[in-house]
């Protein structure tokens, strides 16, 4: 079963400096029927205003996964770590307890433009504090991954998150391990089909969905696609 969540279905945020998307519970915006799906806690779609920051604060045991689409942030930590991510790049960092974090649009005169994944992070495992990697020009490709596969990022968590860029007419099909994963546009119209229920749902620009009991989906692009499939067994 495919279940669409549409942009305009999620939480939205504007205080001048900030405009955020939140596809499931986050800061103002409660849905108790949406505070996460299986391991995947958050996922928004937020635009730092030039010059903006998020002051430092802590998180619970997450992995942090940054997709930086416009301009450039800088993350740090009250550890002294600290990691500059470009439109094209993705950054992970792997909280920890009693350390803090702040994200910088270093530019004072473009925006930032980010997505955020937060995924609950295993407590047996640990990884590198920050991680960092150039996206390749290619239709799809393993973003992250608990064993950092293929160059993959490598998360704390049995979660594969599949990178897709897709141009108009092209498609792709992708095996599922377990019985959840999301699929989210970032831009474009798509349309995405189970391997079990074999129906089609047509996604616009920012919609999201929740695939539930399929073995695997077929993603055609209707205009050129930019999009994330996190697939989650646990």
């Amino acid at each position: 079963m495919i279940t669409s969540r549409t942009a305009k279905e999620c939480g939205t945020a504007d205080f001048g400096w900030l405009q955020a998307r939140y596809t499931f519970s986050f800061g103002h915006y409660f849905d108790p029927k949406l505070m996460g799906y299986a391991s995947l806690r958050v996922l928004n779609q937020e635009v730092l205003a030039p010059g903006a920051s998020f002051q430092p604060r802590t998180y619970p045991r997450v992995d942090v996964l940054n997709l930086v689409l416009q301009g450039e942030a800088e993350y740090r930590d009250s550890e002294g770590h600290s990691v500059r991510v470009k439109a094209g790049e993705a950054a992970l960092l792997s909280t920890q307890a009693n350390v803090s974090y702040s994200e910088l649009n270093t530019s004072e005169k473009q925006p930032l433009t980010r997505m955020q994944l937060w995924l609950d992070a295993c407590p047996e495992h640990e990884n590198p504090v920050t991680q960092k990697m150039a996206l390749p020009n290619t239709k799809s490709f393993l973003l992250a991954s608990p064993d950092g596969e293929a160059g993959s990022l490598q998360l704390r968590q049995s979660v594969w998150i599949h990178h897709l860029d897709l141009a108009a007419g092209e498609h792709i099909s992708i095996p599922i391990r377990g019985p959840r994963a999301y699929l989210q546009s970032i831009h474009g119209q798509v349309d995405a089909q189970g391997s079990a229920s074999r129906e089609c749902q047509k996604l616009a620009c920012g919609d999201g969905a929740f695939i539930h009991q399929e073995n695997s989906l077929t993603v055609s692009a209707s205009t050129a696609l930019r999009a994330l499939l996190i697939d989650l067994p646990v």
